[in-house]
């Protein structure tokens, strides 16, 4: 199996930055395409953002500009450096991951348990 463990959340006021770690092991770790989602209160999870074992990038239309994700294949670590953060970025982010690059946007086989990003204005 594959575990995730993400980091970094916090207290920040809009405007600010925050960057999320989610550190991964498994068997062959980095093969797995990796993303990003959001749980804002009262509201469903929703993609973010995801990446490929070869560093190809998609972002959903709301975050793209302000938010980049990367990842260090020798360290099994994906980051979202979150910048220009809004009100509206509140949620719990959760790290994903999934063999393949189409459906870890959609319905990835592995989740962390999430941290908690607030963004007050």
């Amino acid at each position: 199996q594959v575990s995730l463990a993400e980091s970094g959340g916090g207290l920040v006021q809009a405007g600010g930055s925050l960057r999320l770690s989610c550190a991964a092991s498994g068997s062959n770790v980095n093969m797995y395409a990796m993303g990003w989602f959001r749980q804002a209160p009262g509201k469903e999870r929703e993609f973010v953002a995801s990446i490929g074992w070869g560093g190809s990038t998609y972002y959903t239309d709301s975050v793209k500009g302000r938010f980049t994700i990367s990842r260090d294949n020798a360290k099994n670590t994906v980051y979202l450096q979150m910048n220009s953060l809004k009100p509206e970025d509140t949620a719990v982010y959760y790290c994903a991951a999934d063999p393949s690059l189409s459906r870890v946007k959609r319905t990835p086989d592995y989740w962390g348990q999430g941290t908690r990003v607030t963004v007050s204005s």
